[in-house]
C-alpha cells in the first residue's frame, strides 16, 4: 500500500492534463492506466507495421487550440516538453466526386473568394457569420476550459444582454437550423454541416447549433492542427511534464474500485488487490454509466440519473491502412486539408437521408472523411509511404443483429467505405494497401470500457440538456460526486465536451480551488 497526494484513474489526455497541473502545483501525483500504454483516445501507435504511426482514435486537434494550456503554454508542453503542432494553411476542405471543392483556408478573405465563385451572397454572409463567431469567442473560450457556471446562473447571466440571448438561442437550436438561417447555397451548408457532425451529432438534433456557430470562428482564428508525430505526442508531452514534477504514470494497472472511507475518496484499488492511498483526493475517468461499478457508495438517485445519460447518436467504423505510396487526390493534392470531407451528394436533402440511416441502425458508406496523414507529416511513415485514417460514421446498434453483429460485419462495411473513398483517391487500390486494421464502435468501447461507452468516443451527446454544469448530469457537472468527498471526475463526458479539449484543466481548477491552491499563481510560475 502506497501513499500519494493524488491518485488518478485513467491516463487519457484529460486525466493526464489534470495530473500535470496538480503535479506542477507541487502535489505528488500517481496516474494508473489499465492498458499497457497511456494516452487513451489520444494515442499514436504502430498498429499494423513497424514505422507506420497510426492515431488510434483522435486525429485532428481543433478545440484545444483555444485552451490556455497551449495558448499560454501554461505547462511548458510546447517550450519544454517537446510538443510541436503542424498548422496547414488549409484546415478544412469538402471535395465532391465531380471535382467541386469548398475550401476553408485559415485566411478568411481567401475562403470568401472561393465561396463567391458559386454564391456571392453566401460569401458575404459567411464573412459576417465568422466575424460574429470570432467576436463571441473570448467569452466562450473563457468558459470552455474552466468549471462551468451552474445552469441557472448561466441562463440568468446570458439573459442580461442581446449577445447572451443570441447565444442562448443558438445553443438550443439544431446545426441544420443555424445554417439554414444564414446561408442559401447547399454547397456551403453541406460543407459546414459535415464538419459539425464530426462531433458525432446529427444535423437536426436540437442543442447542437453552437457547433455550427463556433467552429468557423475557431478555424479562422486558431486553425486546425495535429501534433508532429501524431495525436499521441500530446499525451507523451503531458507524461513528460508529470514526471518532470515528480509524478508517475503507471500502465498495466487496472483499477477495480475507488476506495471510500467515511464518505471520502481515499484511494484506488487495482484488480490485483493492490491499493494506492491519496491524502488529498482521487481523480477518476469514470463514465456516468459505470459510476455504480467503481463507486457504489454514490447515492442511489445520483446513480440512476447518471445511468440515464444520453450517448451520442452514432459512432465510427475506423479504417487504418498502411500504404506503399502516399495518396493522391483526383482533384489534386492542393485540396488536401487537415480535415477532408468527401461527398457525392449536392443537396441537403440527399445528405440528410444518409444521416437518417444512422438513426435506423444502418451504416452509410457515403458518410466518410479522412485521408493520408503523411501529406502533412511525412515522419509518420517510411519515405514515400502513407498512413491512411478513414472515418465512416456508423451506429453502435446495427439493425440486423445489434452491437453483437459488429465483429462479423466491420470488414464488410469497411470494404463498402473503401469503394467510396476510391472515387476521390487515384491510387487507393489493393496494390497500394500493404496493411489494414478496422476498429468498429464495439472495438472503441472495448478499448476504453470506462469512457467510450456504446462506442461514444466523445463521452456523451452534446445536447443542451447535457451542457455546461448539466454535463453529464446536474449532480456531476461540478466534477465532484455528491456525498463522496475528494472524488473528482474527468473525461470527454464532462464539460466542455468530447474531442481533444484538454478539459482536464477544468478538473484541476476545481480541485485546486477546494484545496485552497491558487491556480493562476501555479500557472504563472515558470517551468523550472
Amino acid at each position: 500500500m502506497s501513499a500519494w497526494d493524488i491518485v488518478v484513474m485513467g491516463a487519457g489526455h484529460n486525466g493526464l492534463t489534470a495530473a500535470a497541473y496538480l503535479a506542477k502545483a507541487g502535489k505528488k501525483v500517481l496516474v494508473l492506466e489499465r492498458k499497457p500504454h497511456f494516452g487513451g483516445g489520444v494515442s499514436t501507435r504502430e498498429l499494423i507495421k513497424p514505422g507506420f504511426w497510426h492515431d488510434e482514435h483522435s486525429n485532428v486537434h481543433i478545440m484545444i487550440q483555444g485552451n490556455p494550456m497551449l495558448r499560454d503554454d501554461e505547462l511548458g508542453l510546447l517550450s519544454k516538453f517537446g510538443l510541436e503542432y503542424i498548422y496547414p494553411e488549409l484546415p478544412h476542405a469538402s471535395i465532391w466526386e465531380d471535382g467541386t471543392t469548398v475550401l476553408s483556408w485559415k485566411d478568411l478573405d481567401r475562403t470568401c473568394e472561393g465561396i463567391a465563385a458559386f454564391s456571392p451572397r453566401d460569401a458575404e454572409a459567411y464573412r459576417t457569420f465568422v466575424h460574429a463567431s470570432q467576436a463571441a469567442l473570448p467569452m466562450l473560450i473563457s468558459g470552455l476550459y474552466s468549471p462551468p457556471f451552474p445552469m441557472g446562473a448561466f441562463m440568468a447571466m446570458m439573459d442580461q444582454s442581446d449577445e447572451g440571448r443570441f447565444l442562448l438561442d443558438v445553443m438550443q437550436r439544431s446545426a441544420l437550423d443555424v445554417v439554414n438561417q444564414y446561408f442559401e447555397s447547399d454547397l456551403l451548408k453541406l460543407h459546414i454541416i459535415r464538419m459539425v457532425t464530426e462531433n458525432l451529432q446529427l444535423p437536426e438534433e436540437l442543442g447542437t447549433g453552437m457547433g455550427a456557430f463556433v467552429m468557423p470562428g475557431i478555424i479562422h482564428t486558431y486553425g486546425c492542427s495535429m501534433p508532429k508525430g501524431g495525436s499521441g505526442e500530446l499525451s507523451k508531452a503531458l507524461v513528460r511534464a508529470i514526471e518532470h514534477w515528480g509524478g508517475e504514470v503507471r500502465c498495466g494497472a487496472e483499477v477495480s474500485r475507488v476506495l471510500v472511507s467515511s464518505g471520502r475518496a481515499v484511494g484506488l484499488e487495482l484488480s490485483t488487490g493492490e491499493s494506492f492511498m491519496a491524502r488529498d483526493g482521487v481523480i477518476g475517468a469514470i463514465h456516468p454509466h459505470v459510476l455504480r461499478k467503481f463507486v457504489a457508495e454514490t447515492p442511489e438517485p445520483v446513480l440512476q440519473r447518471a445511468e440515464r445519460v444520453t450517448p451520442s447518436s452514432f459512432s465510427i467504423n475506423l479504417i487504418h491502412l498502411t500504404l506503399k505510396e502516399r495518396l493522391r487526390l483526383r482533384v489534386g493534392n492542393g485540396a488536401n486539408a487537415m480535415m477532408t470531407e468527401l461527398m457525392d451528394f449536392h443537396s441537403m436533402r440527399e445528405m440528410l437521408l444518409e444521416y437518417d440511416k444512422l438513426k435506423r441502425g444502418e451504416v452509410s458508406p457515403r458518410l466518410i472523411a479522412g485521408g493520408d496523414n503523411t501529406v502533412f507529416d511525412p515522419s509518420r511513415a517510411p519515405d514515400g509511404a502513407g498512413v491512411f485514417y478513414g472515418v465512416n460514421f456508423a451506429p453502435y446498434e446495427l439493425h440486423d443483429g445489434g452491437s453483437a453483429a459488429w465483429d462479423g460485419q466491420k470488414e464488410m462495411h469497411a470494404d463498402r467505405a473503401l469503394a467510396q473513398y476510391r472515387k476521390f483517391y487515384a491510387n487507393l487500390d489493393d496494390d497500394n494497401i500493404t496493411g489494414r486494421l478496422i476498429r468498429s464502435p464495439v472495438d472503441h468501447e472495448r478499448d476504453s470500457p470506462a469512457s467510450f461507452i456504446k462506442g461514444d468516443i466523445h463521452g456523451c451527446a452534446p445536447f443542451f440538456y447535457q451542457s455546461v454544469a448539466h454535463r453529464p448530469t446536474p449532480d456531476l457537472g461540478s466534477y465532484r460526486v455528491p456525498e463522496v468527498e475528494g472524488l473528482y471526475l474527468v473525461g470527454p463526458f464532462m464539460h466542455p465536451g468530447g474531442g481533444v479539449f484538454g478539459a482536464g484543466r477544468a478538473t484541476a481548477i476545481q480541485m485546486m480551488d477546494d484545496l485552497d491552491i491558487d491556480f493562476d499563481k501555479v500557472c504563472a510560475g515558470a517551468v523550472a
